[in-house]
């Protein structure tokens, strides 16, 4: 590689581009299921549920078989193949004549989305521990460019066809492909991959990983309340649609607006923040502002409330580069693959939980059948997650690594000079795996 800092420009344009893809039919899939159901939206809220739990349950299955088989032949293979079954995927998705056609587009791309976390594992094979945080912010700042022009595009698309963004979002995506295909180089070098393992590639056998280590596990669970609070924004389109009467339009608008913030703060305050407090008070730091931007988000009577919670709800996004970036620090360098697959598999049972739970605490508040109208309920409920998670981050280890440089665009090991030989472990766990 030419520069040490190409690695990083390579995979950050590849997830903006999955990003992009996957932002513009947010304010569509809603709609579009919504006519399906002739305009019912307490149905539409039951099978929007359905959508997201038939997704999850395909990446806790399939997400950390390809971790580990990223482990064995590289990220870059990982990475093409989700990138072609995504496009596959909204080709199917843009056809589908019928609900059960839709649904089947969303279980192929739960198979085949897992570009994200391999990233994750693609940047730590590259950036050196005490730099990986601001490394991965610079993915929220991905997500955040691909929120903020996605949903907006998406939302304008679909005045016109609601299908449109479906084609558009299958064209990015093989574009995507395509781009790395021809430039995104390998970065986990021949001596430092690890034979695949079936027992390792189960779903629960994922899990152990988490558990070898006492504060891997309390980051875990830090995580895993934060990333079930992350699923309140399922209901975000079916909110603000019943809640404020909006269009996909300003739906998409919302969403372009919370992509800008996520990107402002992922990249050019997540460093700041773990170079002046560290890792560990960045991480409650930001789960704080989520707790309380959720509770704003609840009680807004009008779309400009809501709005205005937007950039409360999106400092949160400092403590999720802190709490990866110290989950990396505590298993070996050979792991990393296993690690991102284990937290996706972990991340997928909140997919499967989150979304049900809060379309359907949704749906039972805002039904008339009942006498208690709440429809802000999923996001009390989220904001109590956050504070939970906040309180459990107070207690967590600071990781004894120098945060100086931590605001710095990080500096990249090329894959080519990675030493051979192995690289001591923090925890050297192969022969008990």
């Amino acid at each position: 590689m030419k520069n040490h800092k190409a690695a990083i420009t390579f995979i950050l344009v590849t997830v903006t581009l999955d990003i992009l893809a996957m932002g513009l039919i947010i304010p569509v899939l809603p709609k579009l299921i919504l006519d399906f159901l002739g305009g019912e939206m307490t149905d539409a809220a039951k099978w929007s549920a359905r959508f997201a739990v038939v997704f999850a349950l395909m990446q806790f299955f399939c997400s950390p078989i390809l971790g580990v088989l990223s482990d064995r032949f590289g990220r870059r293979p990982i990475i093409l193949l989700s990138n072609l079954g995504l496009g596959l995927d909204y080709i199917v998705m843009a056809l589908a004549p019928t609900l059960n056609w839709l649904f089947l587009g969303r279980v192929i791309s739960g198979i085949t989305t897992s570009s994200i976390p391999t990233a994750m594992a693609y940047i730590a094979d590259v950036t050196p521990k005490e730099k990986r945080a601001g490394a991965f912010g610079l993915i929220g700042v991905a997500f955040g460019i691909g929120f903020t022009f996605g949903p907006a595009v998406g939302g304008l698309l679909s005045n016109s066809n609601p299908r449109l963004a479906f084609w558009v979002a299958a064209g990015l995506s093989l574009a995507n492909w395509l781009w790395g295909y021809f430039f995104v180089p390998e970065s986990l070098a021949l001596d430092q991959r690890k034979p695949f393992a079936l027992r390792r590639a189960n779903p629960v056998g994922s899990l152990k990983l988490l558990r070898s280590h006492h504060e891997l596990w309390r980051l875990t669970t830090i995580q895993f309340l934060a990333y079930i609070a992350h699923n309140v924004f399922s209901v975000w389109a079916l909110y603000t649609i019943y809640r404020y009467s909006w269009s996909q339009g300003m739906i998409g608008i919302s969403l372009m607006i919370v992509g800008i913030v996520t990107a402002i703060i992922s990249g050019g305050l997540t460093g700041l923040m773990v170079k002046r407090f560290g890792e560990k008070h960045t991480l409650y730091i930001g789960q704080f502002f989520g707790s309380s931007g959720m509770l704003i988000a609840g009680l807004a009577k009008t779309g400009a409330w809501l709005l205005a919670s937007i950039p409360i709800i999106s400092l949160w996004n400092i403590s999720m580069p802190a709490a990866q970036s110290m989950m990396t620090h505590r298993v070996s360098e050979r792991e990393q693959g296993e690690l991102q697959g284990a937290l996706q598999s972990m991340r997928s049972i909140t997919f499967i939980v989150g979304p049900f739970l809060f379309l359907r605490i949704f749906g039972w508040f805002i039904d008339p059948k009942h006498s208690i109208h709440l429809p802000g309920a999923p996001y009390f409920l989220a904001a109590a997650l956050l504070f939970t998670a906040m309180l459990m981050a107070t207690r967590v280890e600071q990781p004894g690594l120098p945060v100086t440089a931590a605001n710095d665009i990080p500096d990249v090991v090329p894959p080519e000079s990675i030493p051979s030989g192995p690289i001591a472990p923090i925890l050297d766990r192969e022969e008990n795996i």
